[in-house]
């Protein structure tokens, strides 16, 4: 733990200027992002005397090993920025907006020539017009097999469209009279576009009029005597009606809002929302927000650090004209004009004392107290199992402190081909998929010139890599080439400096390594980081059979009780490693079963491979043919044509041509080739063919 007051900067040092600022800890992380009106006042707030500090923040001012901030014109400026920095570092003790759902929505794709009603999820696009969010994808498809009926608006796709087209015959839902069947012209595509604006109509509150409509076509159907016809707008009515029971009018003149509801403690709160358009509730949402590592937060905090990022990463069709809250942020002239700027229009945040909205937002209110006492009861059984986990393994492993960072690394292969590597991280016993990471290995070279490619040689190797990779990071703040080491990026990887505070790939040292693997593995592993000077970074092996736990220089394992949450702990994370190393490996081994011989061929690209292929048909084929009609080929001039013949001339004298599937020899130039080996050598190769489960350590 750092002492504040080492790097409290010196309060002349602070401006007084709005702005926001960046506490990062001994290893440049982000830990917490916040803003002020006056830096100077918030920072001082947090340098004070330690003891007087709420519990939470002293530990965020004493993980903390600098502060820096960033001077901007207005609090309008200060909240974009804020939940840009916090979107992009996700820091540990800021409020989490946990509700990783992409809630789907009803689309009408109103910029193609034929619209399309669709259920869409994740970003907005352009000529789209989405009502919506919805709690599940069937309430949306149960409201649009019901307006069918009405409005016969195109649902295929782009492919089934096309191909009725070509075939001048319409889907299933055009013969029972639920598309209007644009596709084989029973609509022109004025009419059809008609037909999508009248459904968007509908959706976006306006639905009195065409109940109206069909009740008047009806009385006229009847008195014309035209029974069908009555009959066919009868179950029209009928079918609107029902669409319009699933959503009940709760706010009076067609009211755009979103509603939110928030129950908290010291350490949670639970968050409702009800999304009402055209003053009828269409979705409903709920997530956690963990506030324990920022402080004694208000609720007037969390609503203000709630909007922003639920807001911040929006569509302007996201954001309603109204915006009710159980209790105003404390800047709400800033947060609406920054929600304002968002939508492009005047967007009202309110917190609502009487009538209606009150009356809803009481409701939304309980729905969130419920959902918070949901939370705590399934949360406290998880957290305490995670904890007692964490204390187990240092307790049994005797670590110095609690392993709240582990790695693990596994090896996949089949028979020595194709071999690669996994590294996946827990952080308080919960995967952190973002760090995962992907090796290929290369193998350790030998003094007679072979390659070591063991399941030892292959751990040393990663570790050796991977530890070097951190001590860069951790002495050098400019960029790490990983691609010439072969590694496989992860999602949201990338190098930093010192400046930026992104994660680098490598850039966090682990407390507890864990490999697949016994004594062996474990030796080679605590070799590597003995190599390397690592000495504060615990070593342990978990082997399958027994599940038995190895320490590096022990000659007997530990053996953990089948009851503990510590051995279920270490079981997790190498499942994990094991699924990602698989994974991996099937990639690589799917890649190399489906070589051609001109891959290996240098300075044959992509485009000119195909245009071989389009010219010749096969390789067969290629390999037959001359130089002067392989240099004919678009794009393949003379020194090309010659490398690409003479190096499909030496493939074929020296490699069989061999079908995957049976393992069968097609060709027998090797037939020919005179037997060296003496009758009496042993026989080291495998008779069968691969076996086709990987091999893991």
């Amino acid at each position: 733990m750092a002492d504040p007051s080492t790097y409290r900067p010196k309060p002349g040092e602070i401006p007084v200027d709005p702005g926001v600022y960046k506490f990062r800890d001994k290893d440049r992380r982000v830990i917490y992002v916040g803003k002020a009106k006056s830096l100077r006042s918030r920072l001082s707030s947090y340098f004070q005397d330690i003891a007087a500090l709420h519990p939470r923040t002293r530990t965020m001012v004493t993980t903390g090993a600098s502060v820096e901030w960033t001077v901007v014109r207005n609090e309008v400026e200060a909240l974009q920025l804020e939940y840009s920095w916090i979107k992009e570092f996700d820091p540990r003790f800021n409020v989490k907006y946990r509700d990783d759902k992409s809630y789907p929505y009803l689309a009408v794709t109103m910029g193609e020539e034929f619209p399309r009603a669709q259920v869409m999820r994740g970003s907005k696009r352009k000529g789209t017009r989405y009502f919506g969010p919805y709690a599940h994808a069937w309430a949306i498809r149960e409201t649009l097999d019901q307006l069918l009926r009405v409005f016969p608006v195109r649902t295929c796709s782009s492919g089934v469209f096309k191909r009725a087209g070509q075939v001048g015959r319409p889907c299933l839902l055009g013969y029972i009279d639920k598309c209007s069947a644009p596709c084989v012209g029973r609509v022109t595509a004025d009419e059809h576009r008609a037909i999508a604006e009248e459904f968007c109509d509908f959706m976006a509150g306006n639905t009195g009029r065409f109940v109206k409509r069909l009740q008047r076509e009806m009385r006229a159907a009847s008195a014309d005597l035209d029974f069908e016809t009555a009959a066919r707008r009868r179950d029209d009515i009928a079918a609107l009606e029902k669409a319009l029971e699933r959503s009940a009018v709760v706010l009076p003149d067609a009211t755009d809002a979103d509603v939110f509801g928030i129950e908290d403690d010291e350490l949670e709160a639970a968050v409702q929302v009800f999304h009402v358009r055209g003053g009828r509730i269409r979705g409903q949402r709920g997530w956690v927000v963990d506030k324990q590592s920022e402080g004694d937060l208000g609720l007037a905090d969390v609503v203000e650090r709630l909007l922003g990022q639920v807001y911040g990463g929006e569509s302007p069709e996201g954001v309603p004209r109204e915006v009710l809250v159980p209790a105003l942020p404390p800047e709400p002239e800033a947060m609406a004009e920054l929600l304002t700027e968002i939508r492009g229009s005047r967007v009202e945040l309110r917190m609502p004392q009487r009538g209606d909205k009150r009356t809803l937002m009481e409701t939304v209110n309980r729905n969130a107290k419920q959902s918070l006492a949901r939370h705590k009861v399934a949360r406290a059984g998880d957290l305490t199992a995670r904890s007692q986990a964490l204390q187990d393994l240092q307790d049994a492993l005797e670590l110095q402190q609690a392993p709240l960072r582990i790695e693990c690394f596994d090896v996949s292969h089949v028979q020595g081909t194709n071999v690669v590597a996994s590294m996946v991280v827990f952080e308080d016993g919960l995967p952190r998929k973002g760090e995962y990471r992907r090796f290929i290995v290369r193998g350790t070279p030998q003094p007679d010139g072979s390659v070591r490619l063991d399941d030892t040689a292959a751990m040393d190797e990663i570790l050796t890599r991977r530890f070097r990779h951190y001590l860069q990071d951790r002495d050098n703040a400019g960029d790490i080439e990983l691609d010439e080491a072969g590694d496989e990026p992860g999602p949201g990887s990338g190098p930093i400096d010192e400046t930026t505070g992104k994660p680098k790939r490598f850039a966090y040292p682990p407390q507890l390594v864990v490999v697949d693997g016994g004594k062996p593995q474990v030796d080679a592993a605590s070799h590597a980081l003995e190599m390397l000077g690592i000495d504060d970074v615990a070593v342990v092996g978990l082997a399958k059979r027994l599940e038995e736990v190895w320490l590096p220089g022990d000659d007997f394992p530990v053996i953990l009780p089948r009851t503990s949450d510590g051995l279920y702990l270490l079981q997790r994370v190498r499942d994990e490693a094991h699924r990602f190393a698989i994974t991996f490996h099937r990639q690589r081994r799917s890649k190399a079963m489906t070589r051609s011989a001109l891959d290996d061929i240098p300075g044959l690209g992509a485009v000119r491979r195909k245009a071989l292929l389009r010219e010749f048909g096969s390789v067969k084929r290629l390999r037959a043919a001359s130089i002067e009609q392989i240099e004919a080929v678009s794009g393949i001039g003379p020194a090309l044509a010659a490398t690409v013949h003479s190096h499909l001339r030496e493939d074929d004298a020296t490699t069989p041509a061999v079908n995957l599937t049976t393992g069968e020899v097609l060709d027998d130039n090797l037939d020919n080739e005179p037997d060296n080996e003496p009758d009496d050598a042993p026989n080291d190769a495998p008779n069968d063919a691969p076996n086709e489960k990987e091999t893991t350590r």
